[in-house]
Parts: structure tokens; sequence; C-alpha cells
């Protein structure tokens, strides 16, 4: 953590009443770092999506629900909230839920917008950052939601 996470992480464990929490990770949302975080803030977004191959390709764990407290960051690497995952499950992409889709906040909330924005995203994300094709219709989904502890 830098010094602006460490001093938001204080004010929480001093704000709040959970005892011995533990500290996952800080991150932003890709895209559209501060919209997606204001979508949070404001409790409109509640879940989230990444491509399971990423993971898989930065050799990391897949996120599990209910087991430490993330710090959500804006675009500029500042803390804006604590959030606990609630729920993860895997589904192909083109398989995600109208629900889900919803509770990603974004647009107008349908299961095409997401649909058309997460496939623009993830085509532009595995070309241009990791230099491979992906069949993104049928590519696992990491579907997470969450709640925000704190802000």
């Amino acid at each position: 953590m830098n010094e602006k996470e460490i001093v938001f992480w204080k004010r929480f464990l001093k704000d709040t009443e959970i005892k011995t929490p533990v500290f996952g990770e800080s991150w932003a949302f890709g895209g559209s770092p501060d919209e997606l975080a204001n979508l949070v803030l404001q409790g409109k977004k509640t879940a989230t999506a990444s491509a399971k191959i990423e993971y898989e390709w930065c050799n990391e764990a897949l996120p599990k629900a209910n087991e430490h407290y993330d710090m959500l960051l804006d675009g500029n690497g500042n803390p804006v909230a604590i959030l606990m995952t609630t729920k993860v499950y895997v589904t192909p992409f083109n398989q995600v839920s109208a629900e889900h889709a919803y509770k990603e906040g974004e647009g107008d909330l349908s299961l095409a917008y997401w649909r058309d924005a997460h496939y623009k995203f993830w085509k532009d994300l595995f070309q241009n950052h990791y230099h491979k094709q992906v069949d993104i219709e049928s590519m696992d989904v990491v579907c997470e939601e969450f709640k925000v502890v704190y802000q």
C-alpha cells in the first residue's frame, strides 16, 4: 500500500467496528475507472466481471467471496471505498445474465449494452495488451458481486 492507501485504511479501521479485517488488494476498474468508481459510490454498481483467462495468464487465483476487504481506487490512484466481494461465479460470456448486467450499473443497464461494452473492452485489451486472439463469445467470465463497506 502507498501512503494514501495506508491513511484511508487506517481511517476505515478507526471509523468501523470491523474486528481484524484482512486486506486483499487495491485496484481500479479498467476502461473508465472514475466513471465506474462513481457508480459504485452512488450504489448503482454492485457487480463487476473479468476474463478468467487473464487470471490464468497472470498466474493469479480467482477471487473468493467474504474473504478479505479490497480498496477501490479512482483513475488517479486515490482510495474511494472499501469493498467486500459477496459472490463469485464463472460463466461463459454468452451466458452472462441480464441480472448480472443490471447489477454492473453501466449504460442503460441492459444485457445488450453489457455484452457490447465488454466485448469491445476485452477485444481491445487482448489485442493491444496481450497480443492474443480470444474467442470472447465463449470465454469464461468471472462474475463478482460486492458491497461497499466504507467510503
